[in-house]
């Protein structure tokens, strides 16, 4: 860890143990270890500070940034819905007086947090809030290990399926073999990673498919597995840190999630290696990498050939992936990443990013524990 980075974390928790859990104890608030870690994270990533702004127009917005703070502590405790929020802020006066609302006044109902819902993730509130907590505290650091994974995000929403291709006639189907002397063919149609490489970082993000629908991999024992929903494409840094995340389709593979992802964590942060499985194993995705001075460990996909594997020094470098399931199964088992109740891209990732601002708030602190 860059001394800078340890001197600016090490600050920030001596002026949390001695200034601000000092202050609430005078307050009289009781604090459990869960609400002493949601005190940190919502100290860390001021969440409050990417509410989206009140209407010209209308009636004004209330209680935006308390909601806020409550969609942040609903991540850091797991709370399952957000029935199970409000039933815990009109029973816990700490957690109340944390997220900011009045102890005398009534919580508000189910009907205004999903409001602010809607509008939060409309506004990108979670995203923003977490590029800037990723360019705050790694933006000038050089990061050596960024390992690149996808995982299966199940959604209690309709599948959207894709209108049949109409059938080719028999005789238009493309020949097979080499052509013969004088006959001219069609040239094939580029593949999704060959346009990307034509393409900017919003052009690739825009095309890339967004609707819920059904998805299949295979996991590491070999079965196949099948769900209805969304894959959460996620980068992780050195110390199980989420630094990117992009949520597409159940169905797009992990290939075409590649290069819009390393553009984008490229412009966050500083990074040397490319950690991948066999799942990006593509020379666009590896000449891609090292155009932007990142050496690629990417597993080989031998495709009925042979396989190559990895030197020594490698095979010991590509032992830090590891980082990427760890992340996965932090957002999944204590994030909030099972009990997804909203529907529609928008809402989900909302939902999916505090989870990932939640977690890299968390992993930064360790860094100095």
């Amino acid at each position: 860890m860059n001394s800078t980075l340890k001197s600016k974390l090490t600050q920030f928790w001596q002026c949390l143990q001695d200034e601000l859990f000092e202050f609430l104890s005078d307050l009289k608030i009781d604090l459990t270890p869960r609400l002493q870690e949601l005190v940190r994270v919502l100290e860390m990533v001021e969440i409050e500070r990417f509410v989206p702004p009140g209407m010209d127009i209308g009636r004004p917005a209330k209680n935006r940034v308390e909601l806020a703070r409550a969609f942040m502590a609903k991540t850091v405790l797991n709370l399952p819905t957000t029935e199970a929020l409000i039933e815990r802020l009109t029973v816990d006066l700490s957690l109340r007086r944390l997220c900011g609302f009045s102890t005398t006044h009534k919580i508000p109902g189910k009907h205004r947090f999903s409001r602010a819902f809607a509008e939060f993730a409309a506004f990108g509130m979670a995203e923003k809030c977490h590029a800037a907590l990723v360019q705050k505290h790694l933006g000038d650091q050089i990061i050596g290990h960024v390992a690149r994974d996808s995982t299966a995000i199940e959604a209690r929403e309709k599948a959207h399926f894709s209108a049949p291709k109409t059938p080719v006639h028999v005789a238009e189907k493309p020949k097979r073999g080499r052509p013969r002397k004088g006959e001219i063919r069609p040239p094939k149609s580029p593949t999704q990673l060959e346009l990307q490489r034509t393409q900017n970082l919003s052009q690739m993000i825009a095309e890339l498919p967004t609707l819920c629908d059904v998805g299949t991999k295979i996991d590491s024992k070999g079965y196949k597995k099948s769900w209805r929903g969304y894959k959460l494409h996620i980068d992780t840094a050195d110390g199980d840190i989420p630094i990117n995340a992009i949520l597409t389709s159940a169905s797009v593979h992990d290939s075409q999630v590649a290069l819009p992802l390393m553009v984008s964590t490229s412009q966050r942060v500083t990074y040397l290696y490319d950690l991948a499985d066999s799942a990006y194993c593509s020379p666009i995705i590896r000449q891609v990498s090292v155009e932007l001075n990142h050496v690629p460990l990417i597993d080989h996909n031998p495709r009925r050939g042979q396989k190559i594997k990895f030197r020594p020094h490698e095979a010991q470098r590509y032992k830090v992936r590891s980082q990427a399931e760890r992340t996965n199964s932090s957002l999944k088992d204590s994030h909030g990443g099972n009990s997804i109740w909203v529907k529609g891209h928008t809402k989900v990732y909302m939902h999916l990013m505090l989870g990932i601002t939640a977690i890299a708030a968390v992993q930064l602190l360790r860094l100095i524990q």
